[in-house]
């Protein structure tokens, strides 16, 4: 690999000049500093440590201070006319990235405009790089020439006790278990390693176990028809020798689970491993009870896990023992050595994109993972994003269709609210009249319900009727959301918190009867409890599902009924399948309807689908009520007719007429500081200059913007953004390099640019 200045302006280089000469030579990637790869020389005594996807310690610049870098190649090569620095050495005694994965980790600094430490560092988890769990210990043996002289040694009896012990061992000792074994100090140990009759070696080990719940075992299911007809397609792809990614649309209750788990089957009986990805972490332990019926050995990755969990949930994976990896959306690094299989489960779902660097789609890379492993990708769910249901229509990814419920039960029947009407009736609350009665009448037949309100708080409002303040944070220029638990008033962007006022905050003013208004989470909870106080009431939501294991206990209390109404956020709209849940209630359709947002009526009509999903699962069948000011707008009707095609035929010519995607490539690029002038010249600056680079490379780029983001300031700085698309993907990123090399920025403007991006706000 070549050696050039890194982006970032460090001008240092490892070499130096000299005639040219052959040798041992790792390339390696900083997370970092420079963003491109330098070559260092292998010493003679680091040969056979320094090897790809294992972390190393370098020199760096004039003052060769010791930085550590990934090494991403090693190779015998002439290095031409310099001499190279050596590498220092070894962080790692194993390998933490496998070839694949170094393939698919440089596809992702390509692709995502990130640099390749970057990425490497997203990939292996700080638990990993921390050796989380572990503790240097010391560990004793006799060499060989040394256990063939025993008889012959002049040794005291402890000493010959000690060695004899040792050489018995079938693997090397501490010497505190060598003592304890042998029944003596440290003294005759001591006294044998100064002969050299015991060698010694300091070595990193794992103290750290987690026992597995005893789950118990459950058989095989019988499959539908339409079940079996999707499993032999699968199975199909299995045995290919270049799988084709497959979009497994099931409607919601029509048991692609079960596909899963039987094609998994097939994969384990071949000595292979699966991933399987699910979108929120509650989704993780009702998914992992689920497989961990069927399967032996079962590992669970997510956000909620200690440092020491995750480390040895890694290196069990990574020893070939786990057949089934289980977790969220960074589970699709788990370093499987024999993987067989990716499953993407509501693959749809917003939350398998990254927000930060390198900002990743699992989908994506989950697909490229599959691709460079030839193992097949199954993406799973009854509200296909519109990039895979293309995708799919066009023939690069193998659609299978699965439109029946078990049992040819019926999909619940949806109904809309309008609320626009119930508002004249003066109603007032969350819950309308209808929707009231239903609950009611399940209550008292004995169901269970949900209601989904996809907003935090007690009161998502604060303002003066006298004067028309609005309590807003400082930092972001929002309004703040009241939390009626403690009091105060939140920031959901940037955390800040003050106490609810009791009276205007405006000094000129100081009315008493400040206003509370819309409604959040806690405010709905309120309510439910007020209006049905004899029935136990759960609220799901990130405010309550803060200690490990919540979740858990919260879903394991529905499904045992202990609970009768589930009040939540999105978390609770996908995946969970409680048979005895017989109303769902959507409390705002609209929450999200409008936000300036290509993918606004995407995500309305997934949300509205996949939580009347939850409802009419078993026997007693299912109703769904949808409260909405929006009652005709296309989305929230393709939902209440439970038809994705529908929606899918409204929605992609619109897409295709703005060069939206799927149809196009689209990057977002956001800027933010301080000043908000500076900001904003910044931005017109990099719009200029893409103008200019796409004329003179004769291609084309759509603008939208420079323009102030929908949510301006953000953390006390000013945001503008520009979204580029264009059906030339390479030409979009040889633009943001061409800006990153060719624009100053100012010191006080940080800028980013998101490749496929999902949040627009």
């Amino acid at each position: 690999m070549k050696n050039q200045k890194g982006l970032f302006g460090d001008d240092t280089t490892p070499w130096e000049q000299d005639d040219a000469q052959t040798g041992l030579v790792a390339s390696v990637v900083m997370s970092t500093g420079p963003e491109k790869a330098f070559d260092y020389l292998v010493p003679d005594e680091l040969i056979g440590e320094i090897l790809p996807g294992r972390r190393v310690y370098v020199p760096l610049g004039r003052s060769n201070r010791r930085v550590m870098a990934y090494c991403v190649a090693v190779e015998r090569k002439e290095y031409g006319q310099r001499k190279l620095k050596h590498v220092l050495a070894a962080l790692d005694q194993q390998t933490l990235v496998s070839s694949h994965m170094l393939n698919m980790t440089q596809w992702m600094a390509d692709y995502y405009l990130a640099s390749w430490g970057q990425v490497l560092e997203a990939v292996i988890p700080a638990a990993v790089r921390g050796n989380a769990g572990t503790r240097e210990v010391t560990l004793l043996s006799v060499p060989p020439q040394v256990a063939m002289q025993l008889a012959t040694l002049k040794l005291t009896d402890k000493q010959q006790k000690v060695l004899t012990t040792l050489a018995a061992a079938s693997k090397p000792m501490t010497p505190g278990d060598l003592a304890d074994k042998c029944r003596v100090t440290q003294a005759p140990i001591s006294t044998l390693r100064k002969k050299k009759l015991i060698t010694s070696e300091v070595r990193r080990v794992s103290h750290a176990h987690f026992d597995d719940l005893d789950i118990e075992r459950e058989s095989a299911k019988s499959l539908s028809e339409d079940q079996a007809a999707a499993l032999q397609t699968i199975l199909a792809q299995v045995h290919a020798p270049q799988p084709k990614p497959i979009l497994l649309h099931g409607v919601t209750g029509s048991g692609k689970t079960e596909v899963y788990i039987q094609a998994i089957q097939n994969v384990i009986d071949q000595g292979k491993q699966a991933i399987v990805l699910v979108p929120e972490i509650s989704l993780t332990p009702q998914t992992k009870q689920r497989f961990a019926s069927r399967f032996d050995r079962i590992a669970v990755l997510h956000s909620h896990m200690s440092d020491v969990e995750r480390h040895w949930q890694w290196k069990r994976i990574a020893s070939g023992i786990v057949n089934v990896v289980v977790g969220a959306r960074s589970a699709v690094f788990a370093p499987t050595p024999h993987l067989g299989m990716i499953i993407l489960d509501e693959e749809h779902d917003t939350s398998f994109k990254q927000d930060s660097v390198p900002r990743y789609h699992a989908r994506e890379v989950a697909a490229k993972r599959a691709e460079l492993e030839k193992v097949p990708l199954i993406l799973g769910t009854a509200t296909p994003s519109l990039e895979t249901f293309y995708r799919a229509k066009q023939g690069q990814y193998e659609l299978i269709s699965m439109p029946r419920r078990i049992g040819n039960r019926p999909l619940p029947a949806v109904r809309t609210v309008d609320m626009r009407y119930d508002k004249t009736t003066g109603y007032r609350g969350a819950i309308s009249r209808q929707l009231y009665q239903s609950i009611q009448r399940t209550l008292q037949q004995d169901g269970q319900i949900i209601l989904l309100l996809n907003r935090r708080g007690h009161s998502t409002h604060i303002q003066c009727p006298a004067c028309g303040h609005i309590v807003k944070c400082p930092h972001c220029e929002l309004p703040l959301t009241h939390h009626i638990t403690d009091g105060s008033t939140v920031c959901h962007y940037c955390d800040y918190r003050s106490t609810a006022p009791r009276v205007c905050p405006d000094a000129k003013c100081g009315y008493s009867g400040i206003r509370f208004s819309g409604i959040g989470t806690q405010k709905l909870e309120q309510e439910v409890k007020a209006k049905f106080s004899s029935y136990p009431i759960i609220r799901m939501d990130s405010d309550t599902m803060k200690k490990p294991g919540s979740h858990e206990a919260a879903l394991e209390k529905f499904r045992n009924q202990e609970v009768r109404i589930l009040v939540g956020t999105q978390m609770i709209a996908k995946g969970l399948d409680f048979p005895n849940v017989t109303l769902v209630g959507v409390i705002n359709a609209d929450t999200a309807l409008h936000f300036p947002d290509v993918r606004a009526g995407e995500r309305t009509f997934q949300l509205i689908t996949q939580v009347a999903g939850r409802t009419g699962r078993g026997d007693l069948g299912g109703e769904v009520l949808v409260q909405t000011l929006s009652p005709d707008h296309p989305a929230i009707e393709a939902a209440t007719r439970h038809d994705y095609a529908l929606f899918a035929e409204r929605e992609l010519p619109f897409r295709r007429d703005f060069q939206m995607t799927p149809f196009a490539h689209m990057v977002r690029i956001i800027a933010r500081g301080p000043a908000q002038a500076s900001v904003e010249l910044f931005m017109q600056q990099v719009g200029e200059e893409i103008q200019r680079f796409t004329a003179e490379k004769g291609g084309e780029i759509s603008q939208q913007g420079p323009a102030p983001a929908p949510i301006e300031k953000l953390r006390g700085n000013y945001r503008y953004h520009l979204l580029l698309h264009s059906f030339d993907r390479h030409l979009m990123r040889a633009a943001v390099l061409h800006c990153r090399e060719k624009i100053t920025v100012p010191e006080d403007v940080l800028w980013i640019a998101d490749v496929d991006p999902i949040d627009m706000m």
